[in-house]
């Protein structure tokens, strides 16, 4: 007889079942749901429920991750929320029978038929590392099992060694094999493939773009339904010097440091209108001077290899998924319907939150709801039948911290696209400048975070800091968008004309800063000035 109550992970629960039996006993997955995984599953960095209400978990879905008669289980469960939404996760559970393993990771100590021990996250166990290791590295071509394990064709794996944690990652799961490659397991899973596995799959794989980690394999599981559902991707680790958003703070910081040590002057710098394209040899030489060589060179190549990344995701004309596609009155529909539903969630939160804002960030959330018609105008005014470029398959997310520096280049990765997005919105073919806008947002995000971290180190005030970094601003992408449109024209990317380009440009990056604001007012208000400046930026343009 099995123990059907149990209230906290610290009572022992009975069943007179063994191990790979023990998923089909009613009882256990009744009180595992409903009086252990719960209490776990709130205090896990990787779970997205934490600003809502947890109402039941269900078991949506499990499969065996086995290799002879070593066997782990794989769950799928359905997190349903008092707010009437679910998620899905994916957590994978082990049985040890050691009183000395795993004491942080134990999730229910339990008595089976045979023996007594714990059930654990099987991730912290070496020995399911290592099957999952290897079942992918001697993956079959083609897998037609409920589990199927993929490994890229032009790769033969090495043995296994070693595996350890990347570290603490906030959604995700990644390990570390061999001190070589990388595989991420997807905490938040969705029913369809993960665009991260697709996009990685299709650069790498398809395409040979060298500038992304190379997909080396992956873990998808079929469900009940036929879906597909993507639950890890393992591809090469790629040596490098952290990602290009310390690198562009550190690089933003001693361009603070000059106008102090050069004695520059603001009204000494020349202005140049946003968007005016400009190659670095025709830039004044006072800003040259002043920004230095190095990292005019290092934006120029982040331009070329975003304009590859995109060149190569528009140019394919067999897999549906990726075709480049027109502007239509679909994909508006689509458009304004999510823009408009999120300005207005923006615009209560602002008013719910002036009161945390002060200074110039007050007057720029208050100039911001006085011209909410307005925004709102510019959001439903898309246009599509004036637009001649192309919608691709787009990176989604793409800020400098998801750009890995290498020696003397990057390394663009984390296909997943934007957090707050559905897993059928991050699909949707979409301009290309769309990820220019958010690498834009970046950059000004940079010059800003530069300025309230090492405020204290220049003698300038604030508003003269803001002054230099809004000119800097226009530089960066004056010198990006001349490379990146010369680079997309010569592939005949179609990115439309300049006026378009433009007009995609201020809609793309009115629509980021929009959803930055929600984070800012949210998380950090002292930052919120930083999404509004650069609404106020395009609606003054």
């Amino acid at each position: 007889m099995e123990n059907a109550k149990i209230k906290s992970t610290k009572t022992t629960f009975s069943s007179n079942k063994k191990w790979e039996e023990l998923i089909e006993s009613k009882d256990f997955i009744d009180v595992f749901l409903s009086e252990v995984l719960e209490e776990y599953i709130q205090k896990q960095r990787w779970y997205g429920g934490k600003s809502s209400q947890l109402k039941y978990i269900e078991l949506s879905e499990y499969f065996r991750i086995q290799q002879g008669d070593e066997v782990y289980f794989g769950l799928i469960l359905e997190v349903n929320f008092t707010e009437a939404f679910y998620h899905h996760y994916f957590l994978p559970i082990s049985f040890v029978s050691d009183e000395n393993f795993a004491k942080e990771n134990r999730i229910l100590p339990i008595k089976l038929k045979d023996q007594e021990g714990y059930i654990i996250d099987a991730m912290y166990l070496e020995s399911f590392r290592k099957v999952v290791y290897e079942r992918i590295s001697n993956a079959l071509p083609v897998d037609k099992t409920p589990v199927q394990y993929h490994k890229s064709e032009t790769f033969n794996f090495p043995k296994y060694k070693s595996s350890n944690f990347l570290g603490a990652e906030q959604s995700n799961t990644s390990i570390i094999y061999n001190d070589t490659f990388i595989l991420k397991f997807f905490r938040r899973i969705y029913a369809d493939k993960n665009p991260d596995y697709e996009m990685s799959h299709f650069l790498s794989h398809n395409k040979e773009f060298k500038h992304t980690p190379k997909y080396l394999g992956s873990i998808n599981i079929v469900d009940s339904e036929n879906t597909n559902i993507t639950i890890g991707l393992m591809q090469e680790l790629v040596p490098n010097k952290g990602d290009a958003w310390e690198y562009f703070l550190k690089e933003i910081h001693k361009i603070y440091l000059s106008i102090d040590n050069k004695q520059i002057e603001l009204k000494n710098l020349p202005d140049i209108e946003l968007f005016k394209r400009c190659s670095i040899v025709n830039l004044p030489p006072q800003i040259v001077d002043w920004v230095g060589l190095n990292l005019l060179t290092k934006v120029q190549l982040l331009a070329q290899r975003t304009a590859e990344m995109h060149i190569a995701l528009g140019s394919e004309f067999a897999d549906t998924s990726f075709t480049p596609t027109r502007f239509n009155g679909d994909y508006t529909v689509w458009l304004k319907n999510r823009l408009t539903y999120q300005f207005q969630n923006r615009l209560n939160l602002t008013e719910n939150n002036l009161h945390k804002l002060d200074e110039y960030s007050l007057k720029l959330a208050k100039e911001f709801l006085e011209n909410k018609n307005l925004i709102r105008k510019r959001l439903v005014n898309f246009d599509w039948t004036k637009l001649k470029g192309e919608r691709i398959r787009i990176h989604g997310d793409y800020h400098l911290g998801q750009i890995l520096v290498e020696d003397d280049d990057f390394c663009i990765l984390d296909f997943e696209g934007e957090p707050e997005s559905t897993i059928r919105d991050r699909k949707v073919k979409q301009p290309p400048l769309k990820d220019v806008a958010g690498l834009f947002r970046s950059f000004h995000y940079a010059i800003y975070s530069t300025i309230f971290n090492h405020q204290e180190e220049y003698s300038k005030d604030k508003e003269e800091l803001f002054e230099f970094g809004e000119l800097l601003y226009k530089y960066f992408i004056s010198v990006f968008l001349e490379t990146y449109r010369a680079v997309t024209q010569e592939a005949n990317l179609s990115i439309g004309y300049t006026n378009e380009r433009v007009y995609l440009l201020k809609y793309c990056l009115l629509e980021k800063a929009i959803y930055e604001l929600g984070y800012e007012l949210n998380s950090r208000p002292k930052w919120t000035i930083i999404p509004l400046k650069g609404i106020a930026n395009i609606m003054n343009s």
